[in-house]
């Protein structure tokens, strides 16, 4: 007699929870797209905000964790004096290290580097485009980079790379602007369906 058992699923958003609506954070919009769309409940957690339940996506019935990763590991002294600053670089730091509240929570829901999917901004891609990729190298995300290292070197889950595109303009600079009125309508619509599609993909291979 065979049992079936549920796959089980860890997604992760990156980007910066306090600017949720810059380029650099389009994967927490889409964590929250997700819940939305699911009926997760997310609620504050030490680290960041976590969501789970067994939601059907497609054909499949998933038990899916959500998460996003919070300042909580920064010292609130160094937070206040920067964010008093308006630095941009240290904005943009939080997601590069966001890696082990990330690892942390995913250790907690799943047991294997092929049950998590990582969101993340991609500056090589065009936006409005997802591209999934398994391990490899992090290709200079430091949001990646910094998950990776929190694994002991592990480099074997998913990255759902979110297309921002890129302009003329210093990267940095670039990833702290805010998203078009297309981007996140496409992220929470159409672009959703993509992300959702892909999902269950890998629930089939893992479950």
């Amino acid at each position: 007699m065979t049992v079936s058992t549920i796959p089980q699923l860890f997604i992760a958003g990156l980007g910066n929870l306090p600017y949720p609506a810059t380029r650099h954070s389009v994967g927490q919009l889409v964590i929250d797209a997700l819940a939305a769309r699911l009926g997760i409940s997310m609620r504050a957690d030490r680290g960041g905000v976590l969501g789970r339940g067994n939601v059907r996506i497609g054909n499949s019935v998933v038990d899916v964790t959500l998460f996003k990763s919070s300042m909580s590991s920064v010292p609130r002294s160094i937070v206040a004096s920067q964010q008093a600053h308006h630095n941009p670089i240290f904005t943009e730091s939080l997601m590069n290290i966001s890696g082990p509240s990330i690892v942390k929570a995913y250790r907690q829901a799943v047991n294997s580097p092929t049950s998590m999917i990582v969101l993340t901004d991609s500056l090589s891609h065009r936006p409005g485009t997802l591209s999934v990729k398994l391990g490899g190298s992090a290709e200079g995300h430091n949001g990646v980079k910094s998950i990776i290292q929190a694994l002991g070197g592990e480099p074997g889950f998913y990255r759902f790379r979110l297309g921002i595109g890129r302009d003329g303009t210093d990267a940095a600079d670039y990833v702290l602007q805010r998203l078009s009125s297309f981007e996140r309508q496409f992220w929470n619509n159409e672009g959703l369906d993509l992300v959702l599609r892909e999902i269950e993909k890998i629930a089939l291979k893992t479950g």
